[in-house]
């Protein structure tokens, strides 16, 4: 089934503008979700907000957006009020610079889309990602949709472009907030996980080789639900003796062969209806 556009809009840098169609790289819809349902009678549950003052439910159109300044006290905001406020959409994602593409720390990645370009945009889309990819540069630069203005970062992937929303710094957490013991590191111990390291590498990451285990039992779980079956619950494995020594772990863990890499496996397939009771 082919991609279906989300959006278009305009990749601008200097006096250059390319036309292209945003489509979503992930599949939220891939996610298994569970409803709440009353535990007597099987039927789904609604939410229902309730005033902590009055303890009495409160209708939606009843309802206001505050923000909390001080423990217990709001300012409150009209959904007018808050529209002004937001970002007016452009349809444009302006580059200001272009980085080393290793000098964006992947902490920063947010919601990736692919570009693909739209009338007229073949030729300019192609100079873009060929450039990008010979000078192992990404463009950044911002983008406004949905009220909001993002930070976004191109980049030449295989034959195309992907844009990624990029957390502002303040979303960002420092490692240096978390408390790390300096640790001495001995060369011998250094040689051997150098080694370890090599032993296990391979060379480019391939997602197909990873399989969401967790996944695969919720799905086989509910299609003997549906089936009637009973779900029985399997131990957990003991956890093996904690190895103390470094040296000797590190010399175990090359002379055991490593694991075979995890073949894809077919999705299993959805629950099937459970037939309706006369």
């Amino acid at each position: 089934m082919a991609a279906r556009s989300i959006a278009s809009l305009t990749v601008s840098f200097g006096l250059v503008s390319i036309p292209v169609k945003l489509f979503s790289a992930t599949e939220a819809s891939r996610a298994i979700s569970f409803n709440l349902l009353h535990k007597t009678c099987g039927s789904r549950l609604k939410q229902q907000y309730f005033c902590v003052k009055e303890e009495v439910p409160v209708a939606r159109e009843d309802m206001a957006k505050g923000y909390e300044f001080a423990k217990d006290q709001y300012v409150m905001f009209t959904p007018e009020e808050l529209k002004a406020l937001e970002e007016a959409g452009t349809h444009t994602a302006d580059i200001a610079e272009f980085v080393p593409l290793d000098s964006v720390d992947p902490v920063y990645f947010d919601k990736a889309y692919y570009l693909a370009p739209d009338k007229g945009g073949a030729k300019p889309y192609a100079l873009l990602a060929r450039a990008l990819r010979d000078t192992k540069r990404c463009a950044l630069g911002r983008w406004a949709a949905r009220g909001k203005q993002y930070i976004v970062m191109i980049r030449a992937v295989e034959d195309g472009l992907v844009m990624q929303q990029l957390l502002y710094a303040g979303e960002v957490r420092s490692i240096k907030d978390i408390e790390i013991p300096k640790t001495e590191v001995r060369d011998a111990e250094l040689k051997l996980a150098q080694q370890l390291i090599e032993q296990q590498a391979v060379e480019k990451f391939d997602p197909s080789a990873y399989t969401d285990e967790v996944r695969g039992r919720i799905e086989a779980a509910v299609q003997k639900k549906v089936e009637g079956q009973e779900i029985t619950m399997v131990e957990a494995p003991e956890q093996g003796a904690q190895v103390i020594d470094l040296m000797e772990a590190l010399r175990a863990s090359l002379e055991k062969k490593p694991a075979k890499r995890a073949q894809a496996v077919e999705p299993a397939k959805p629950a099937r209806k459970a037939a309706a009771k006369k």
